[in-house]
């Protein structure tokens, strides 16, 4: 068993700055992949950033150059920095684990971007 628990969110002004965190423990694989997924309401969840143990990162269209994924890997963590926040950022964020075919999900962490 995983546990994932995000940390970070809040209400920030068009244009600002957030930094989230999530963090995994328990039967951790070394190698694995984690990355952090959206979801506005009424819409689908998805995909924002993942970074794998190697450190490969890919990102969505809608935040290239916005947002950086990092990790460490000797804590088992991994972060969002979001700069140039848009209201359509508004969103719970939702970091995902994932390795050997095992999936696990945070709880997630509002993001409310105001205009």
């Amino acid at each position: 068993q995983v546990q994932v628990v995000e940390s970070g969110g809040g209400l920030v002004q068009a244009g600002g700055s957030l930094r989230l965190s999530c963090a995994a423990s328990g039967r951790i694989f070394s190698i694995n992949t984690m990355g952090w997924y959206r979801q506005a309401p009424g819409k689908q969840r998805e995909l924002v950033a993942a970074i794998s143990s190697g450190g490969s990162a890919n990102y969505a269209d809608f935040v290239k150059g916005r947002f950086t994924i990092s990790r460490d890997n000797a804590k088992n963590t991994i972060y969002l920095q979001m700069n140039s926040l848009k209201p359509e950022d508004t969103a719970v964020y939702y970091c995902k684990w994932d390795a050997l075919g095992y999936q696990y999900w945070g709880q997630g962490t509002q993001v409310t971007v105001s205009s």
